[in-house]
């Protein structure tokens, strides 16, 4: 077991870790910002070291100021949470070149799984199901790419090698768009992500966002925990997200859960780390895997019974995974809602200090937050204050909980999406399950035209 983990990152993930640093017997170091001094995981934690302003490029997003904190503290592993330097092979392999433990999968995955045309041949090579299109980076010339768009079929999607979170992509419908959409999206990638690679795939018109999560040991185990559906998206951003993936096929739901695992194994993956689908039409397509802990994992949490982060800090101790894939069993539905300070109409963050804080309980509610009275919400981070996640024995019962939940909870002082949320727990088409990526944007459309 690890002794002193020092964690790189704030807010509610950095509190979630200490948790589960706390119930292993783990010391904790908290890295702060200087905008963070009072925050409550600096409070809390065994130690606490200031790492920088608050810009988080000079703070957070500062490698090298993190790794000494932790030479300097004795820490002998560093969990990046979600955000930040999670998913930075560079970061990664500092810190195994430092003889330290990076608690996730190993830099060379990172890397692997980071490239998008890497993974996707990585993925074919271990028969997950893909969205047809390019098996490597675009070619140059015109008359090549227009071959190509025409042998996939058009409409088609041109997207970064190295991009991600809804950024490096263009839709292309017709030939003519075609020469236009690959140069800016190259010279787009180059300056967003130092990698002007692309692909192109064919571009899925009503498609569900469904993702698997895994578990991986350093002994060649590897499991799969069920599906999440997080199709209620803005911007590519994700606003609501709930397991187990209505109305999908168990059995092939365990087909592409058991090739998600044997693409683990090849890669040499290992820690927690979910597989990014879309599902149409009774179809699974990879399109990335995010090589980290991520914002939904209460949802799998609270129906698999595990507790990942713990099992992420087992993992990078050495320890086997206890549990075999027959003795997994995805119990009951949850749902989480992201509580954001923001505008519910216009989503402009809105920081400034909390007033009323008033938090819904009962059986099955779970709170993940990092504030409270008096927090003033910073305007350097992401504005996320809170996460409210229900579990229930159906669908239809963890959607009344947490329609009660959302209407116990008050937050004053800033602007919330709180409102947002309860009118999308009415919204029929939700309700009903199922939606695909494009049902959020198109009822906003709808609402704010009203």
């Amino acid at each position: 077991m690890l002794s002193k983990v020092l964690i790189a990152n704030r807010g509610e993930i950095a509190l979630r870790i200490q948790r589960a640093c706390r119930e292993l017997g783990i010391a904790t170091v908290a890295v702060y910002s200087e905008a963070d001094a009072g925050a409550r995981h600096v409070r809390l934690a065994d130690q606490a070291l200031c790492i920088g302003p608050a810009h988080p490029t000079r703070s957070y997003l500062n490698k090298e100021a993190i790794l000494q904190a932790a030479q300097l503290c004795g820490a002998d592993a560093i969990h990046p949470g979600y955000g930040f330097l999670s998913e930075n092979a560079a970061f990664a392999q500092m810190i195994e070149d430092a003889g330290l433990v990076f608690v996730g999968p190993p830099a060379s995955a990172i890397r692997t799984m980071g490239d998008k045309i890497a993974a996707k041949q990585a993925m074919l090579a271990a028969g997950v199901p893909c969205v047809p299109g390019s098996e490597g980076a675009l070619p140059a010339e015109e008359s090549a790419l227009q071959e190509l768009a025409r042998s996939i079929g058009y409409p088609v999607i041109v997207k970064a090698a190295g991009g991600g979170g809804g950024k490096g992509m263009r839709v292309v419908h017709e030939p003519g768009q075609l020469a236009e959409a690959v140069a800016l999206t190259r010279e787009e990638a180059r300056r967003a992500f130092g990698n002007p690679e692309l692909y192109m795939e064919k571009f899925l018109q009503q498609p569900r966002h469904v993702e698997i999560q895994v578990l991986c040991d350093h002994h060649g185990n590897a499991l799969w925990l069920g599906a999440r559906d997080c199709s209620m998206q803005r911007r590519h951003q994700k606003v609501l997200e709930e397991a187990p993936a209505p109305g999908i096929a168990a059995d092939l739901l365990a087909q592409v859960g058991e090739r998600c695992v044997e693409a683990c194994r090849k890669i040499g993956y290992r820690s927690a780390g979910t597989f990014e689908f879309l599902y149409e039409q009774g179809r699974f397509y990879f399109i990335e895997m995010n090589t980290r802990l991520q914002v939904e994992h209460p949802v799998t949490e609270l129906t698999s019974g595990i507790d990942i982060v713990q099992a992420q800090l087992r993992i990078a101790g050495g320890a086997p995974l206890a549990l075999r894939q027959q003795d997994i069993r995805c119990e009951g539905h949850a749902i989480e809602c992201r509580i954001n300070a923001e505008d519910p109409y216009s989503f402009m963050p809105s920081p400034g200090t909390i007033s009323v804080w008033d938090l819904p309980g009962g059986n099955g509610v779970r709170v993940d937050s990092h504030a409270g009275v008096g927090y003033t919400v910073p305007p350097y981070y992401d504005s996320m204050i809170a996460k409210l996640i229900v579990h229930a024995p159906t669908r239809a019962e963890a959607l009344a909980r947490m329609r009660t939940a959302l209407g116990e909870m008050r937050v004053e002082g800033v602007r919330t999406n709180l409102a947002l949320h309860g009118e999308l727990l009415e919204e029929a088409g939700f309700a009903a399950g199922g939606v695909n990526i494009h049902h959020l944007e198109h009822w906003l459309g709808q609402r704010n035209a009203s």
